[in-house]
């Protein structure tokens, strides 16, 4: 199948057609965004494959459905750049990566966890400059702490069962509470109280109309002062403007980002060289109780290699008149975030 891939970066490109050699596909790589500007260059393309960036909302699907494209083949688990309502509508099959390596997620998460918890980040620049002092970089145990983990799916489950390795309490939200996590000792509670008792949060849910901006002004006031915030997630599950008060203010005493709700113009870009235009953003990164990567949990070699795999196992799958494994449908789609 012809397949215009949008998004592309050498490393995308490296892997694809790696993975390609098992299924033949002609693979036309784009650097630019999916945008509405860029739509035409899709056009006669059966597939189009998309990132977390990209912009499939209805003009772009739509234009997309007058030149040819059956099928939107999302190389990454997310899927709220997508209007599936429209997508289903007019035709289209639309499917996703769902799990390629929960574990690179976890395991970042908890990089952000640790190096927020002993200023690593800060210690790192300090002995880069020949200074050794110890002032400024008293750290926390996580052991004996709670830490509220929201969203259990299988990258909130492995956080939750790498956190109780480190002797917190765990406490968690979901609407399916993970049978497995409670017999190891993981209790299920409502919001308020999983704000109200947590020294640490990290959010593992997806962004769907009820979670947007989770975090805002209301829920960031149940939260004890000096919370560990973590979003490895999705960018718009925080109200980055309330963050930024809630950390002048202290009650957040650190923050971990690998997510953020405008990011679509700054991550996985080269702007060292250049002034960035959101001042949003800079503020956050003026606090030194803040680390923010970009985007990179997922970027692992194990799921780089998951992640082509399964998308091109998808294509091939529309190709020969098969339901693809990874089939997103919208009425599913909104009962995850029911």
């Amino acid at each position: 199948m012809k397949v215009a891939v949008f998004s592309t970066k050498p490393y995308d490109k490296e892997f694809l057609e790696a993975a390609n050699r098992s299924f033949g596909h002609e693979l036309v790589f784009l650097e630019p965004r999916l945008t509405s500007q860029t739509v035409s260059l899709a056009n006669g393309f059966p597939t189009v494959c998309v990132f977390v960036n990209d912009e499939v909302n209805a003009r772009v699907l739509l234009h997309l459905q007058r030149h040819g494209t059956k099928h939107i083949a999302l190389r990454c688990a997310g899927y709220n750049n997508v209007d599936l309502q429209v997508a289903e509508e007019l035709g289209f099959i639309v499917s996703r990566v769902p799990a390629y390596s929960p574990q690179a997620v976890a395991e970042h998460t908890m990089a952000l966890i640790l190096a927020l918890a002993r200023k690593l980040h800060k210690s790192y620049n300090r002995v880069r400059e020949g200074n050794f002092a110890l002032d400024g970089l008293l750290g926390i145990d996580l052991a004996g702490k709670t830490a509220g983990v929201i969203g259990t799916g299988k990258i909130g489950r492995l956080v939750a069962k790498r956190l109780l390795a480190f002797e917190c309490s765990v406490c968690a939200f979901d609407l399916k509470p993970d049978e497995e996590l409670v017999s190891v000792g993981v209790q299920y509670v409502g919001y308020d109280e999983l704000f109200r008792k947590s020294d640490i949060i990290t959010l593992h849910c997806p962004l769907v109309p009820a979670t947007y901006h989770l975090i805002n002004e209301e829920t960031l006031a149940l939260m004890k002062r000096g919370v560990i915030l973590i979003n490895t997630s999705r960018g718009a599950l925080v109200d980055s403007q309330a963050v930024i008060r809630a950390l002048k203010s202290g009650k957040i005493g650190a923050l971990g980002l690998d997510v953020y709700e405008e990011e679509a113009d700054l991550f996985f870009e080269d702007l060292s060289n250049q002034v960035i235009q959101d001042d949003v953003f800079m503020r956050m990164l003026t606090f030194p109780n803040v680390i923010i990567t970009g985007h990179q949990a997922f970027f692992t070699y194990n799921a780089m290699q998951a992640i082509a795999r399964m998308t091109l196992e998808n294509i091939t799958a529309v190709e020969r008149g098969e339901q693809p494994p990874g089939l997103l449908r919208w009425q599913e789609a909104r009962a995850i975030g029911a």
